[in-house]
C-alpha cells in the first residue's frame, strides 16, 4: 500500500465518520492525516511518502498514544485512558497485522544465528536484523526485550 492509498483510505473513513457523527473516530483520523501530511512536507516537493514511511508515521502516532496511556494510568485518569485506547484502535486499522510474541521470538532466534550474536554487546545487530525483516509488524521495544532475554543482557 502506498502513501496515497493510506491517505485515500483515511479520507474515505473521515467522510464515513462525519456521516455517522462519530466525533472520536473523526478526531483520530484528522490527527493521523495531519501527521502524514507533516511528514510529507519534509520530503522534496514532488516526492510522496513510501508505504514504509507512512507506516512509520502511523506507528509513531500509536506509540505516543500508548505512552500517554501509561502516564494517564499513573495519574489515575481512567477517562483519558479510554480515549487514548479508542485512538489506538482506530490507528490500528492502517497498520499491517502485527506479529505475535512467539513469531517475534522465532525471528530473534533466526537473527541471533544469522548474525553470530554471542552476548549483550551484539543486541544492536540482532535488533537491526529483526526490524529489517519485520518492518511495521513489530515494535522495537518488544524486539529489544526478547533479544535481551535471549542474549542474557
Amino acid at each position: 500500500m502506498t502513501d496515497p492509498d493510506i491517505l485515500q483510505r483515511i479520507q474515505t473513513d473521515m467522510t464515513a465518520a462525519m456521516k455517522a457523527k462519530d466525533a472520536a473516530t473523526l478526531s483520530t483520523l484528522r490527527m493521523l492525516k495531519t501527521a502524514l501530511m507533516e511528514a510529507k512536507t519534509k520530503k522534496p516537493k514532488d516526492e510522496g511518502l513510501s508505504a514504509d514511511e507512512a507506516i512509520d508515521v502511523i506507528q509513531r502516532y500509536a506509540r505516543k498514544r500508548r505512552e500517554s496511556i501509561e502516564e494517564f494510568k499513573k495519574l489515575g485518569r481512567e477517562d483519558l485512558v479510554a480515549s487514548e485506547e479508542q485512538e489506538i484502535q482506530v490507528t490500528a486499522r492502517y497498520l499491517p497485522q502485527g506479529l505475535s510474541e512467539d513469531e517475534v521470538r522465532v525471528l530473534v532466534r533466526e537473527a541471533v544465528a544469522a548474525t553470530g550474536a554471542a552476548g549483550p554487546k551484539d543486541m544492536g545487530k540482532v535488533i537491526g536484523a529483526v526490524m529489517a525483516k519485520a518492518r511495521g509488524k513489530v515494535e522495537g521495544g518488544t524486539v529489544s526485550r526478547l533479544a535481551k532475554d535471549l542474549l542474557g543482557g
